[in-house]
C-alpha cells in the first residue's frame, strides 16, 4: 500500500507496474477497467485511518454511441431527454467504478455517468468537469468529441497532462458539491488518462479525503501509459464483459 500523500517516484513506479499487467487474462476492456480502479483504490491509503484515500475511483472512455450495447445507448438517451442520438456521437462511457458505497461498485447503478453524450463542442462546454477535464490533459474539445483521422497518431503519442483540483469544496470544476463533495469529505480530485488508436478518450477519475499537492499530481501523470499498454490487447476484442462490440 502507498500513502497518497507521501508518494515517491519508486512507489509510481511500482503501480505502473503493476497496472501494466492488469491485462493478463482479461476478458474485456471492462475488466481491465475494473481491475485499475479497484487496485488503486486499494493500494493508495490514507495513512493515519488505514482507510482507502479514494472515497470514489472511476474509469470513463469515449465510445461512438452506435457501438454501444443497448443499456448504454437507453442511458444516453435518458441523460438526453430524447429517443435517438447519432451513431458517430461520442459518449463519454463509465467502464468501471470503485467507492465506499454499495451502489459506488456497479457500473450500471450510476444515475447519471454511464454514457454521456458528447454531442456538439458546445454542450461539452456546459459540462464543467469534463471541459476542463479534456483541457486539462492538453488536447482540444473538437479532438474527443470528433477526432480528426489525420491526426490520430499524432494524438496518441501525445502525453497528456492531469486534471487536477487541489481543493474540491467550493469547486465550480467538480459537480454535487451539497450531496457529495461536502457530506463524503471529497477533499482533491485528480484525473489522468490518454488518448487511443481509434481517436477514443479514456480517463480515470480519483476522488480523494486527502489534499493531493502538485508534486504528487506530477507523479501521477506516468501512469497512463502502463494503463494503456494493459489495454491495447483488448480494443478489437470485447469491451463490456459478455459483449462482443464490433
Amino acid at each position: 500500500m502507498y500513502d497518497l500523500t507521501q508518494l515517491t517516484l519508486q512507489d509510481v513506479t511500482e503501480m505502473g507496474a503493476h497496472l501494466r499487467g492488469l491485462g493478463k487474462d482479461a476478458d474485456s476492456l471492462e475488466t481491465v477497467a475494473a481491475r485499475c480502479v479497484q487496485y488503486l483504490r486499494a493500494q493508495l491509503v490514507d495513512v493515519p485511518s488505514g482507510e482507502s484515500a479514494c472515497v470514489l475511483a472511476r474509469f470513463f472512455k469515449t465510445h461512438a454511441y452506435g457501438r454501444l450495447p443497448g443499456d448504454l445507448q437507453s442511458s444516453a438517451c435518458n441523460l438526453m431527454q430524447t429517443n435517438t442520438v447519432a451513431d458517430d456521437v461520442k459518449c463519454l462511457t463509465l467502464m468501471a467504478t470503485a467507492g465506499e458505497k454499495r451502489d459506488w461498485c456497479d457500473r450500471t447503478a450510476s444515475k447519471g455517468h454511464q454514457a454521456i453524450p458528447l454531442i456538439s463542442e458546445k454542450a461539452v462546454e456546459g459540462i464543467p468537469m469534463i471541459s476542463q477535464l479534456i483541457r486539462s490533459f492538453g488536447l482540444d474539445i473538437s479532438c474527443v468529441v470528433a477526432p480528426d483521422d489525420a491526426l490520430l497518431v499524432e494524438l496518441e503519442r501525445k502525453t497528456c497532462n492531469v486534471f487536477y483540483i487541489q481543493n474540491a469544496l467550493g469547486s465550480e470544476y467538480i459537480p454535487a458539491q451539497s450531496d457529495f463533495v461536502a457530506p463524503f469529505g471529497i477533499k482533491s480530485v485528480i484525473g489522468f488518462g490518454g488518448m487511443l488508436p481509434a481517436g477514443d478518450l479514456f480517463a480515470v477519475i480519483l476522488f480523494t479525503k486527502v489534499v493531493i499537492d502538485e508534486d504528487t499530481a506530477r507523479l501521477l501523470k506516468t501512469l497512463p501509459l502502463n494503463i494503456k499498454m494493459a489495454m491495447m490487447p483488448l480494443l478489437r476484442k470485447n469491451t463490456f464483459r459478455d459483449l462482443q462490440l464490433a
